[in-house]
């Protein structure tokens, strides 16, 4: 969808005008101020390229060594540069080699949405309206168009889960590497959800312990935290080696999937060390 411009050494101030500062009234434009003999500018430059094929918005390229009264003009200090032009304001953006997940947040922070982005909004909306099949037909769509987008496996992996799928939402989750940030985190955090999910279901004749495992579960899926967590934390003072001490760990799981920020993680990580010392 975007597309690039160069600022050729027969270029002056007024090209500038008119293939960024005016073309940004149509559009947003990303200035890229690079120099050939940068070594991170030439690392940058394939990113920036591949970033743009996902967005409505335009990338211009200029070398400073042939432009340095525009280098002056914008306060450029060092290379690269990526400045956002917005109806014709040059605005901050970020300088040096930044890889290419920050350059998206960047992006998102600004208010541009990719195109991916906006096609797993149209899924997700289908999927809060319960209309399943066609969230399916949607998602088989995007995975022909972006068979190897971690953020489209994601989105999947999330809505098996929501199907009780949670087989096939693991194939999809461990696909996505460690290099994927922040798509690894999120990979990682649905693939506790997966295993709470196949704990949810106790066996035929269970005993007490794990009818109680299953239920705080249980909780975690549906997302009522604290129950469960008092749940993994009753059966850790019954019996701490029940499932190998499965339930400090299902703890630590939910501490995982809240983050350390979370207000419950603090209370309760608190009372697991009374429990356990």
């Amino acid at each position: 969808m975007g597309s690039a411009i160069t600022i050729d050494q027969s270029c002056d101030r007024q090209n500038f005008e008119t293939a960024v500062l005016q073309a940004s009234y149509d559009r947003p434009v990303l200035v890229d101020f690079f120099a050939t003999w940068c070594g991170p500018c030439q690392m940058l430059k394939p990113v920036l390229e591949r970033v743009i094929e996902d967005y409505d918005i335009t990338l211009a390229k200029v070398d400073i060594d042939q432009y340095p009264d525009l280098a002056t003009q914008y306060h450029v200090d060092g290379v690269p540069d990526v400045r956002v032009v917005i109806r014709g304001e040059v605005q901050p953006g970020f300088v040096g080699m930044v890889p290419e997940p920050r350059i998206r947040e960047f992006l998102a922070a600004i208010g541009l949405k990719s195109q991916v982005e906006a096609a797993l909004a149209e899924t997700e909306s289908l999927i809060q309206a319960q209309r399943y099949p066609e969230a399916k037909a949607s998602f088989d769509r995007l995975f022909q168009t972006y068979p190897n987008h971690p953020a489209v496996t994601v989105a999947a992996a999330r809505f098996l889960l929501q199907l009780h799928q949670s087989d096939h939402a693991l194939k999809l989750l461990n696909t996505i590497g460690p290099s994927e940030e922040p798509y690894y985190t999120q990979a990682q955090n649905l693939k506790g959800l997966a295993e709470f999910q196949a704990w949810a279901t106790p066996d035929p004749g269970a005993s007490h312990l794990e009818q109680r495992f299953a239920q705080g579960a249980a909780a975690v899926v549906v997302g009522e935290y604290e129950a469960a967590l008092g749940i993994f934390l009753e059966i850790v003072e019954t019996d701490r080696q029940f499932r190998q001490d499965g339930a400090r760990k299902a703890m630590v799981r939910v501490f995982e999937l809240l983050g350390s920020d979370h207000p419950l993680v603090s209370t309760y990580r608190k009372r697991l060390m009374q429990k356990l010392y």
